[in-house]
């Protein structure tokens, strides 16, 4: 079995196709449940997050499960195969670790550096958890990935090659925390990316919080946690007019703010209230695009953020960091291919042990004077030989099976050894290491390694 990640993000894609592609999380749930019913994926997570969504599956055909994971996404998003096919990237083993690790260190995403997308990987793994998508290939991958990300940002200061999403929005739309002191901030939604817009609000000084979410429980929860007041979600175009700030980040697949509703708030605003500002980091978005042609608001969504991120520095310990993911990508591979020979080497091993316990037995018949001590004697020096002559050659085929190109070490065992099929099969299937050995391999020339 091989790991396979299909998928778009702002890399590979524009914005108004993201938009279109963003599945809920009911999409999500049914997307997977699918991947694994098509028969290449043994195990499937799925990572959406507001600027990509990737299907990551533990296949044994890579053309078939290529095949079907593309038309799954297509199926579940909404999008036809044809247009959604051009955007799509395809890595497969050791290029589709070196794609995660990447994006768990802020490599990938679309301000370098920001750290929320460890959060999401995190929560991808859970929600496939829950769902029993996964088993021990995947959870083995997506731990690991949380496990780089954070040594990417504890050992470097990648940190400070960019910002959170979040906070860059906000400089966008007020020039700087400092503009923030004293506003009214209005957020709409109760998750995680709201939480963080929420905490940011409150850290740059707004005089008032306001939390608004479809589940009201939620949104009082957060707002008690930062000494804000929560409203139901339908009270959100009553709370407008009062903002100076407006955050929304909700799972909704139609607007949540249409011009309409922003325009009529903007004429119930008191004379000489400063400009509305308004940030959408919803994928699709939540606030009409068509706001931007009002007077008086200011508008900053994932479209001008995706432009504004083009042109952020990159900070020095960029580099750094894609050392530790190269480093991190080939120990990874490393462990995987040394793992794919181990259920090969107990095979050798039991029958190892059959053929002794075989050979006592018959010289437990021809020689019956023996006294206890003597046939433990015998026992164990025999045990002790064949351990001797095994060691070495175990140990070192474990290691050469580690290195790349190592796969074959495995077959020349089971062929020098004359070993079952059946017997090794069972070991593996007790718990069955995943594959590491990697190409990279694209859905087209043009599309080959982006993402």
């Amino acid at each position: 079995m091989s790991l396979l990640v299909v998928g778009l993000s702002h890399r590979s894609a524009p914005v108004s196709v993201l938009e279109r592609a963003a599945l809920t999380e009911d999409a999500k749930a049914k997307l997977l449940q699918d991947t694994l019913a098509a028969e290449p994926a043994a195990e499937a997570v799925v990572l959406g997050t507001c600027n990509r969504i990737e299907l990551y599956a533990d296949v044994d055909k890579f053309h078939a499960g290529v095949a079907e994971l593309s038309t799954l996404l297509s199926v579940h998003s909404g999008v036809g195969l044809d247009e959604l096919t051009p955007y799509l990237y395809v890595h497969y083993e050791d290029r589709a670790v070196h794609h995660l690790f990447s994006a768990a260190c802020g490599l990938d995403s679309m301000v370098v550096g920001e750290g929320q997308i460890l959060g999401q990987i995190k929560d991808a793994l859970g929600f496939a958890q829950e769902l029993h998508t996964t088993g021990r290939s995947l959870n083995d991958l997506f731990q690991q990935t949380l496990r780089v990300g954070k040594r990417a940002h504890s050992e470097t200061g990648i940190d400070k090659a960019g910002q959170s999403l979040v906070t860059f929005g906000l400089d966008r739309l007020t020039g700087g925390a400092g503009e923030l002191a004293g506003k009214r901030a209005l957020v709409v939604g109760a998750g995680s990316m709201s939480s963080l817009a929420a905490a940011t609000l409150v850290r740059a000084g707004v005089a008032e919080l306001v939390v608004a979410n479809r589940t009201l429980e939620r949104a009082a929860h957060l707002a008690a946690s930062l000494g804000g007041r929560a409203v139901p979600f339908a009270e959100v175009t009553a709370e407008l007019p009062a903002a100076d700030v407006v955050v929304s980040c909700t799972g909704a697949t139609g607007l949540v703010l249409d011009r309409d509703a922003v325009a009529a708030a903007l004429r119930d605003r008191p004379a000489g209230a400063p400009v509305l500002g308004m940030l959408d980091l919803a994928m699709p978005r939540d606030i009409d695009g068509a706001v931007h042609d009002l007077a008086g608001v200011r508008l900053v969504d994932i479209e001008d953020l995706a432009a504004a991120a083009a042109d952020a520095p990159m900070a020095a310990d960029v580099d750094a960091v894609r050392r530790i993911v190269a480093d991190e990508v080939a120990a990874f591979g490393a462990a995987q291919r040394a793992q794919r020979i181990t259920p090969t080497v107990v095979a050798l091993r039991t029958m190892a042990a059959d053929v002794v316990s075989s050979e006592l037995a018959r010289l437990d018949g021809r020689l019956p004077g023996l006294d206890g001590k003597q046939r433990a004697e015998i026992s164990q020096t025999v045990r002790r030989v064949v351990d001797k002559l095994l060691h070495a050659p175990t140990v070192r085929v474990k290691q050469l099976a580690g290195e790349p190109g190592g796969a074959g070490y495995a077959d020349a065992l089971r062929e020098l050894f004359d070993l079952d099929p059946q017997a090794v099969a069972a070991v593996s299937h007790v718990g069955r290491p995943d594959a590491g050995v990697g190409h990279d391999l694209g859905m087209n020339d043009a599309n080959r390694g982006r993402g």
